[in-house]
């Protein structure tokens, strides 16, 4: 056995293995599950992106597959006594039918909604858009991974043209002189990525870091800037700033490849490095030195991840390190460049063919007359019977059960109770829905609140496509079967998508699901019409755009043009804005939250695992010593996190890795520990992006 393998235990079967991707961040190492004797084996596996590595997340992820909590028959609500009882597959989806038929009745076709996640498969993420806008014939579906990349999104989009997580492959972060990360923490989300980063500083490379904590990763950078959390934006004027005044601005770049930069000259001209340590507490000298070491570098890259995107000016703050990016002339230049770190498993696919409330397939707009009339020919509907565009996923929730809003909602790979900003304001629109249908293979926290729950197949008993944040298409192969009593999500659809009358079929074959999904793609900015199984089978993944299944993929984008009109990336002139909400006398502190490295979102799988459990068996508060000594708390004290919204209490963890004015939740644990019940819901206009990252809070301690 591997040197580290984890295992999980099963009634003996015929031995046999499977060549898989890790079911849990978007880095999808690679992995071997081998079955032998009733015993499941994780093995790594040498792939490009984890090369031969995986974290404690991946090597106990077999561990879930015969949990004794495994959810194995649906679970219906008894009106009677309230609880949720064990029923059979008619029961179970003749009333989620007949709820449908019954809201949809009353209320229209909009009173249903859908809610997905990043986790699923390109197929389900597919099938789900399509039986939104098909069978439900809905406006209402949008997923979880709005709250994950679509800040990067919306900016890469309107300054690239394209939203690719990294538009070039993950072992370039290796070559880099310089590689600045912003609010990114790999070290403790992804760690094998870190194998990269090692890469680069035994070439001599230079990393710097841009985080409000002193991470893992921070740890490691040869210069760590540590800005008050909502400053990022003003950190990354100032850096243009100083490429400006300094001579770093590759002009003829600027000229050949690029509009709109004088604007944002002038914007960035009054963005003084004094007045943004003044802002931020980044030092000046520390502003020069990252601005000189990206101007000056032979090869450079910038990556930004949720500590900038998930704010209220998420879309803006990206933007910003886009127009740095450009000024110095890195997209499209070998080894340099602007990537943005997704989160999610299959957060880039699950976004790119219709889970998002404004997409169809291949990242085609649902409002573009052209794009409709595509798909609807590969649906075998008419481009009329397309609902039209809905509403962001917080703004989704937010409406559930009002008077205009959705009365229904099924939920397939998420955990909104515990994942969503001001979690007990969602929880509470929840319970006040006429029905809640949870698919999931787990009683999550939402799960305990619906009124059918339906036990869907685990990531090791199916097969599929995932993509990751490379824009790499990957197969996700089946070690074995679904236990009896669960089925996999596409055949909960086709069934549902039957007893609702749907006009088309719904195919239960991901092999299937996935031919329709090139065809419905083919021609967008997300092309994977050239993508086939057999040869993703061939190699370590297809990059997308791949039109042609004879010709060339792209691993690399915008060497020669960007997927732009006239083929010119375009600046947009940004400015600092304070955060949605800034402190007062009675909330004096920042809140910003985050992950840990043994649990993962929600944490309904991976507070479920042993080892991981032990590695972090609950949520802490970060407080800097002066901070702790100011309001009387010793390190373990329970303490009483307040805001606007709600409380979280859990035990403070002091230490100086934060700033005295700053407290950090993880946030995995529900609860009386649930970070989100105090987060802000306040959003990005343009991509729906709660602010995540920073409220005004109180600390107190608790007196036992």
């Amino acid at each position: 056995m591997t040197d580290g393998a984890r295992l999980a235990t099963r009634p003996g079967v015929a031995p046999r293995e499977a060549a898989t991707h890790c079911p849990y961040c978007a880095l999808q190492c690679g992995m071997v599950l081998r079955e032998a004797r009733g015993r499941i084996e994780v093995l790594p596996r040498e792939f490009p992106t984890n090369r031969g590595g995986l974290c404690q997340k991946g090597w106990t992820a077999a561990e879930l597959l015969d949990h004794p909590e495994r959810l194995t028959t649906p679970l219906l609500r008894d009106p009677a006594t309230g609880e949720l009882r064990p029923a059979s597959w008619d029961a179970a989806l003749d009333r989620v039918a007949a709820g449908i038929r019954t809201v949809q009745g009353g209320h229209g076709r909009d009173a249903v909604a859908v809610f997905g996640g990043g986790g699923l498969t390109n197929e389900k993420a597919y099938a789900l858009g399509k039986f939104a806008r098909v069978a439900l014939r809905t406006r209402h579906i949008d997923y979880n991974g709005r709250w994950c990349m679509s800040s990067a999104a919306a900016a890469g989009i309107r300054s690239l043209g394209v939203d690719r997580g990294l538009p070039f492959p993950l072992a370039d972060l290796g070559r880099a002189e310089t590689l600045l990360l912003v609010g990114a923490n790999p070290a403790e989300t992804m760690p094998p990525l870190m194998r990269h980063l090692a890469d680069q500083r035994e070439r001599g490379g230079r990393l710097i870091v841009i985080d409000p904590r002193v991470t893992a990763t921070a740890r490691q950078a040869d210069l760590h800037l540590q800005p008050l959390p909502g400053t990022d934006l003003a950190v990354a004027n100032a850096l243009l700033h100083i490429a400006l005044t300094e001579g770093f601005i590759d002009r003829d770049y600027v000229a050949a490849r690029t509009d709109g930069f004088d604007a944002v000259r002038r914007t960035v001209a009054g963005c003084w490095p004094a007045e943004v340590e003044r802002l931020s507490g980044v030092p000046v000298a520390d502003l020069e030195a990252t601005a000189r070491a990206l101007g000056t570098a032979g090869s450079a890259i910038i990556l930004t991840a949720r500590g900038a995107e998930q704010h209220a000016k998420g879309v803006d703050t990206v933007t910003a390190f886009i127009n740095l990016a450009l000024a110095l002339g890195l997209p499209g230049r070998p080894g340099s460049g602007y990537g943005c770190l997704t989160g999610q498993g299959n957060g880039q696919g699950g976004r790119e063919h219709g889970q998002k409330a404004d997409q169809l397939p291949g990242y085609r707009r649902i409002d573009d007359p052209a794009a409709r009339e595509h798909v609807a020919r590969v649906w075998g509907v008419p481009a009329d019977d397309l609902p039209g565009p809905g509403v962001p996923a917080y703004r989704l929730l937010d409406s559930l059960g009002t008077p205009d809003g959705p009365r229904a909602l099924l939920v397939f790979g998420s955990n909104p109770v515990v994942s969503a900003p001001r979690a007990a304001r969602i929880e509470s629109r929840l319970r006040d829905l006429d029905l809640l249908v949870v698919a999931d293979f787990l009683r999550s926290e939402t799960a305990e609140l619906a009124d059918v729950v339906l036990p869907v197949a685990q990531w090791a008993e199916e097969d599929g496509t995932m993509t990751n944040l490379e824009g790499r298409v990957l197969r996700r192969r089946a070690l074995r079967e679904p236990p009896p009593g669960v089925r996999t999500d596409l055949a909960v659809l086709a069934d549902l998508a039957t007893r609702l009358a749907a006009p088309v079929e719904f195919p239960t074959d991901p092999r299937t699901v996935f031919a329709e999904l090139r065809r419905a793609s083919a021609g967008g900015p997300a092309d994977y019409a050239g993508v086939t199984w057999e040869r993703i089978d061939a190699d370590t993944g297809v990059f997308w755009p791949c039109p042609d299944p004879a010709g060339p993929d792209s691993p690399r984008l915008f060497a020669d043009r960007f997927p732009t009109p006239d083929g010119r990336a375009r600046f947009h002139p940004v400015t600092h804005r304070p955060a949605a909400e800034e402190v007062s006398v009675d909330y004096p502190l920042h809140l910003t939250t985050g992950r840990v490295l043994a649990q993962y979102q929600s944490g309904t799988q991976t507070r479920r695992v042993g080892a991981l459990r032990r590695a972090a068996p609950g949520a802490f508060v970060e407080l800097h010593p002066d901070l702790a000594a100011r309001l009387g708390v010793a390190d373990g004290d329970e303490v009483r996190v307040v805001s606007r919204r709600g409380e979280l209490r859990a035990p403070a963890r002091v230490t100086p890795t934060i700033r005295p004015d700053t407290v950090f939740a993880p946030f995995h644990w529900a609860g009386a520990a649930r970070a989100n019940s105090v987060t802000n819901d306040a959003v990005d206009p343009v991509s729906g992006m709660p602010e995540f990252k920073i409220c005004a809070v109180r600390v107190e301690r608790v007196e036992s």
